[in-house]
């Protein structure tokens, strides 16, 4: 799902092809796809590449996709680890399904740059999302504490940082996961919202992703939730209304178990504020 649009956004960036706020027309909210349409939830118009990701964008990331080469693309992912297992010792572990240009048919880059036509793990898109908040720095994953990991620098760190930035705003009023914000921090993430593979194509079930980083000031965590087949009767089947509450509830948790200091003091501060009004004091 979309959760894979932070990446696209990140190869397109190290190409030098845009900046966060080149300009993308994403009108009339849909674009074609070989026989098949891209579509967006809505038409979001004009947005730049930061706008994109705030609005998880469908078209906005395939034009972003298209000034990128196949081959740049499926190298920059696999740099990310995409394709192959995280080694982190957990018995199973699947490598997921990422084929190689020579087996892309005509629409498979652009339903690829927005989560479509690719198979991963919660573990290697966490894995992912957490060399990003280190800027850029991947570190090998362990169920071990304590164990030696070895790690690798897959992206230039500034052009993390500028991810980064782009995926706070998803947690931000106008994006799509604010219920995954938590009082007093910085949270960077990313929604997904896919159908389920079966048969050859897909079901009419849904996967609801949010995959996230905390602080954004000085990362400590990075998680990925994934909710299978919500019940769309309920809170809908999104990532944001479905996955993002799990985030922020596992998270909180974890921040004050761990005694995490907050990075979003004004913030806190005016939450505090009002209820201390609401009271009279």
């Amino acid at each position: 799902g979309s959760t894979m649009k932070p990446l696209t956004v990140a190869a397109a960036l190290e190409a030098g092809v845009v900046t966060p706020d080149t300009i993308i027309d994403t009108n009339p909210g849909w674009i074609p796809n070989g026989r098949y349409r891209t579509t967006d939830t809505r038409n979001h118009g004009v947005l730049t590449v930061t706008g994109v990701i705030t609005k998880s964008s469908n078209v906005g990331v395939s034009k972003i996709v298209a000034k990128l080469d196949d081959k740049d693309f499926y190298e920059f992912l696999r740099r990310f680890g995409y394709g192959e297992s995280t080694e982190s010792g957990f018995p199973g572990e699947a490598a997921g399904l990422f084929p190689p240009p020579s087996r892309w048919s005509g629409t498979t880059k652009q339903t690829m740059s927005y989560g479509y036509g690719i198979s991963v793990t919660p573990l290697q898109i966490a894995h992912a999302y957490a060399a990003l908040a280190n800027g850029g720095r991947m570190i090998e994953p362990t169920f071990v504490k304590g164990q030696r990991q070895e790690s690798r620098q897959v992206l230039d760190p500034e052009i993390a940082h500028e991810v980064m930035a782009m995926m706070q705003t998803v947690t931000e009023p106008g994006g799509t996961a604010k219920d995954a914000a938590i009082l007093g921090y910085h949270v960077a993430g990313k929604t997904g919202t896919a159908r389920i593979a079966s048969g050859g194509g897909y079901s009419r079930r849904y996967a609801a992703f949010f995959a996230g980083v905390v602080p954004v000031e000085n990362p400590r965590f990075s998680m990925a939730v994934v909710v299978m087949n919500p019940d769309p009767s309920r809170r809908g089947y999104y990532g944001g209304r479905v996955a993002g509450p799990v985030f922020h509830n596992v998270m909180e948790g974890a921040l004050r178990l761990m005694d995490v200091p907050p990075d979003d003091i004004e913030t806190w501060l005016a939450a505090q504020a009002k209820v201390l009004e609401k009271q009279g004091i």
